[in-house]
């Protein structure tokens, strides 16, 4: 059955534009999922790539340190998952696990240094917050008279640091 060119126009722009999953996105229209990835494919043969198309808006939304930043948060999921599977599962010879953690951590720290570059508000968003955390713990321990008068500055200046890093 021939769609509407319509149809096949709310695919594309829910996908690229919305940002749906393409079978979401031809169900959403009405439209067999199949056909949706036909008329993707075919679309690209045509010279109208829409996961290029999707990648552009995206970036000109959001900008690159939306994308940066939701990349290294995804990044850190898969992280901790490794981890996890690494350090339970007791099939993996120890031999393995260590090349595997060390091929992770190599990862791990080429990932930070790239988002250093890409974010670099949130590289000085985390020294500022590490700084602050730093002066609590010595106020705490040195002078705990000046706690109190600490927390109450602290709280408004947290406005602050969000209008500076925000």
């Amino acid at each position: 059955m021939a769609h509407a060119r319509e149809k096949r126009e709310a695919v594309r722009a829910a996908y690229i534009h919305e940002r749906m999953p393409l079978d979401i996105a031809a169900l959403k229209s009405g439209v067999p999922p199949g056909t949706a990835t036909r008329w993707k494919r075919r679309a690209k043969e045509l010279g109208d790539d829409w996961d290029k198309m999707r990648a552009a808006c995206l970036l000109a939304g959001d900008g690159v340190e939306s994308v940066a930043r939701q990349m290294l948060a995804d990044y850190v999921v898969q992280y901790k998952a490794i981890m996890d599977a690494i350090s339970t599962d007791e099939t993996i010879p120890a031999h393995s696990k260590v090349q595997m953690l060390a091929s992770l951590a190599d990862s791990f720290n080429k990932t930070v240094a790239a988002s250093k570059r890409v974010l670099p508000e949130t590289s000085e968003l985390a020294t500022a917050l590490n700084v602050l955390d730093r002066l609590s713990n010595f106020i705490r321990e040195h002078f705990p008279q000046h706690g109190p008068a600490f927390v109450e500055v602290l709280e408004p200046f947290g406005g602050e640091l969000a209008r500076a890093f925000g």
